[in-house]
């Protein structure tokens, strides 16, 4: 068997491209955290400096040189983006903690509807009003009308949890509240775009087959979570290069495995990485293995990742300042709204009720995964995308600033939730 190889050029502008997006991606996600900003949007704005509303735009031979030198080099670089996409949501699942206390069931359901239901439905009546600027080249009604709901409706898990950690909240009942709360919204909106992207792929709504995607996300989420709760640890003394390599082994393949089944990549890697930390545990050995990987990704793939979804943003073109900020004003003003509305039925304080109404919006990593994954289905055009994305990246960083700006006038306010 002989593989088709990069010549010396190709490898050559590869490496340089892979170089440039990992330098760009570092220093402005610096900047970013510099100023108090989640680092992921510094990540992605180091991808637009690159791409066509800056860098490109201003000489487009030189970049064009190096990003796409020969005709498969973006089929390269995609390598490296699905392996960052692939890392980011195996770490999220390893580090997700679903363990809803009786005392917050009450907050926790109502916030829930509040968060993701009321938004969805409000978002109806809207899909075919942005339907004519936003859907993709699929034309498919459903698949888009699905992703819109979603759009309007998601919360980051790891955005989330980097900002509480920095904040020193990360164990507070505020934070277990939300941190639940965005599991079990992320767990519907995968199901949804799963939904969407079989639609996408398949061409035609299929109740029957719509039923088995839906009741195989969901089984598998269960069987998940059941094998999480009772499995015991396996206490197998090996060496920390072996530990990586089967680790790998088992995401890839299942990540293969469940994709061809009609499971989406992200969401495989989601469940791998959550029912892994079942069964290699919490020890300090582990942790420091598992941390060791992370690192790694959050400084390689991960950033590539963030880095190639911002190149391909083009402010220039392809995007009306006018669209997006309705856009935004509806997906921030129908969240607020709803998690305002169904949280006057609990005796939070109406400073702790505004909080959580801000910080449901902050849609970070999975807002990210969902305008990638669905604009490589051509469900969402790249309007849309480069909607989507600028939407993740300004809710984000009005969540973070505003939830500090609470910290800074009353350092007890994530504490006392009711008086």
């Amino acid at each position: 068997m002989t593989l088709v190889t990069l010549n010396e050029k190709e490898i050559v502008c590869t490496l340089l491209a892979l170089a440039l997006l990992l330098f760009f991606a570092f220093m402005i996600g610096t900047l970013f955290e510099e100023i108090k900003a989640p680092r992921v949007v510094g990540e992605i704005v180091g991808g637009i400096l690159l791409g066509g509303t800056c860098l490109y735009a201003i000489n487009p031979d030189f970049i064009g040189g190096i990003f796409m030198a020969y005709e498969q080099e973006g089929k390269v670089l995609n390598i490296f983006y699905q392996l960052g996409l692939i890392f980011l949501m195996f770490l999220s699942g390893y580090n997700t903690k679903l363990e809803v206390e009786k005392k917050n069931v009450s907050v926790i359901t109502l916030l829930l509807v509040g968060a993701t239901i009321i938004p969805m439905l409000c978002a109806v009546p809207l899909i075919n009003a942005f339907k004519p600027w936003f859907i993709g080249e699929n034309l498919n009604d459903t698949s888009f009308g699905l992703v819109f709901m979603i759009g309007i409706a998601i919360t980051s898990i790891p955005v989330i949890s980097k900002i509480f950690f920095e904040m020193g909240i990360i164990n507070t009942n505020f934070s277990n509240i939300v941190l639940t709360v965005a599991t079990l919204q992320d767990l519907c909106l995968w199901i949804l775009l799963n939904a969407a992207t079989r639609i996408a792929t398949t061409g035609k709504v299929k109740l029957g087959e719509m039923l088995i995607v839906v009741i195989l996300t969901l089984g598998l989420f269960a069987i998940v979570k059941l094998i999480s709760d009772h499995a015991k640890v396996i206490n197998i003394s090996t060496k920390t290069i072996s530990f990586y390599s089967l680790s790998f082994v088992f995401l890839l393949s299942i990540c293969a495995l469940l994709t061809m089944v009609g499971i989406n990549i992200m969401y495989a890697a989601f469940l791998v990485g959550y029912v892994v930390k079942a069964f290699v545990g919490v020890d300090e050995e582990t942790k420091g293995r598992m941390d060791s990987l992370g690192n790694f990704a959050f400084a390689f793939f991960i950033p590539i990742y963030f880095a190639l979804v911002g190149i391909q943003l083009n402010l220039l073109h392809d995007f009306s300042i006018v669209r997006f900020a309705l856009f935004f004003a509806v997906a921030f003003g129908l969240e607020t709204i709803g998690t305002l509305i169904m949280l006057q039925f609990t005796k939070l304080n109406r400073q702790t009720k505004i909080n959580l109404a801000v910080t449901m919006n902050a849609r970070g990593g999975p807002g990210i995964v969902l305008a990638t994954v669905a604009y490589s289905y051509e469900i969402i055009n790249v309007e849309f995308f480069t909607v989507l994305i600028l939407t993740t990246m300004l809710s984000s960083m009005v969540a973070g600033y505003w939830l500090r700006k609470q910290q800074k006038c009353d350092e007890d306010i994530f504490m006392n939730l009711t008086k």
